[in-house]
């Protein structure tokens, strides 16, 4: 058994992303907490600028510098293995960490289908950064008319589609169900225009059957030449929780309760894609993960502090699509994150989009400047979501 320090409390933070990286600075609050992030890179990846990188107008990676308020302490390594009956955080490289508490920040991954057949040997994803790398060298070779099509209608689908397109790509777009589902029609309208304007070819109501190297066969029959694949239908999550023996809903994000601690361990606490609380997980979105990340510090603070914790209260403000560099579409939603039948669009949609997007780094270095200082909007009702609806907004 770990010895502990009773002078002092040991939070371990996996996963250093939008909502482990808030949680950290927000721990801070307390000077009697030793914090400890461990990410499997030594830089911040803001996924949401991924379909950039991959069409190279723009970076996708941060300084941790500015990120981390003083005294977070950063440990590149992957976690292996969370052993509650030690206390320790199993590492990749053969270190433990011994913790009071854990928060679980793992995030989610890409996870092309299975039941497609070629979809793993050929696709390329995009949600993490090492997949960005792999496709934009593949893009890279290409010819420029060389065909490209992307899987999957939501909105990381749609922006990638997008940025491609801007940069004089030859790109089909394949939705599976219907385009922007998660968008009120009027707005769906607003990027099928786009699509069509800029030369996106838009299948909507169809569904890849088979991907093969240079090709692909659609529900219908048709074979398509595709020189290269993008999967961004589905998504995953990391294994850590199911191999540490925690409960899980059935992609394997951590099950817990209204504050977010898990129904095993009160010392393990989830934030980000990665919780389910009350098996109801919200939209997976940066929108949720601040919250989150924040929630689940006060959690932690709480039990430090021996008193309850506050059961989770967050409401959702919209979404927004990115449509190249020059245009973009904010869909405003309900605090339950039902669509209105409001939007704001063209021009003047892509510095709002912008300005969102760089809002998540600009909340994650306040709270390391001020920690406890992020707020939200509260009152929504969350809405029990399906996996198919969930990765749809994705």
């Amino acid at each position: 058994m770990t010895e502990h320090n009773s002078t002092s409390f040991k939070v371990v933070v996996i996963g250093g992303g939008y909502a482990g990286a808030v949680a950290a600075n927000r721990l801070r609050q307390r000077d009697d907490v030793e914090i400890t992030v461990v990410n499997s890179r030594p830089t911040f990846v803001q996924r949401l600028r991924l379909h950039q990188f991959v069409a190279g107008t723009g970076e996708a990676e941060a300084d941790y510098g500015p990120l981390l308020g003083d005294g977070v302490r950063l440990v590149v390594d992957d976690a292996t293995r969370i052993d509650t009956a030690s206390r320790t955080v199993e590492l990749a490289s053969g270190r433990a960490l011994d913790y009071d508490y854990v928060v679980y920040a793992v995030g989610s991954t890409a996870a092309p289908p299975t039941t497609v057949p070629g979809a793993v040997e050929f696709a390329y994803p995009i949600a993490e950064l090492e997949h960005a790398h792999r496709l934009r060298a593949a893009i890279e070779e290409l010819p420029t008319q060389a065909p490209i099509t992307v899987v999957g209608g939501g909105l990381t689908g749609i922006e990638t589609a997008a940025e491609l397109a801007e940069q004089g790509r030859a790109v089909t777009l394949i939705c599976g169900d219907r385009l922007a589902p998660s968008f009120s029609v009027r707005a769906r309208r607003v990027v099928a225009r786009w699509m069509a304007r800029n030369s996106v070819d838009v299948l909507e109501n169809v569904r890849v059957a088979e991907v093969l190297r240079e090709s692909i066969v659609l529900s219908d029959g048709c074979v398509a030449p595709s020189a290269v694949t993008i999967w961004t239908a589905g998504f995953g999550v990391p294994e850590l929780a199911t191999r540490s023996g925690l409960h899980t809903d059935a992609l394997g994000r951590l099950l817990t309760d209204e504050t977010l601690t898990s129904v095993d361990d009160n010392r393990i606490v989830a934030a980000g894609d990665a919780a389910a609380p009350s098996n109801q997980p919200l939209r997976m979105s940066c929108q949720a993960a601040g919250p989150l990340g924040a929630h689940a510090a006060d959690t932690v603070l709480a039990r430090i502090a021996g008193t309850a914790p506050a059961a989770l209260d967050m409401a959702f403000l919209g979404s927004n699509v990115s449509l190249g560099r020059r245009a973009g579409v904010v869909q405003l939603a309900h605090k339950d994150d039902t669509p209105m039948n409001a939007h704001i669009s063209g021009r003047i949609g892509a510095p709002i989009k912008e300005t969102a997007t760089k809002w998540t780094l600009w909340g994650i270095r306040w709270e390391a400047r001020k920690p406890g200082s992020l707020f939200w909007l509260k009152g929504g009702r969350r809405l029990p979501l399906s996996d198919s609806e969930m990765a749809a907004n994705s």
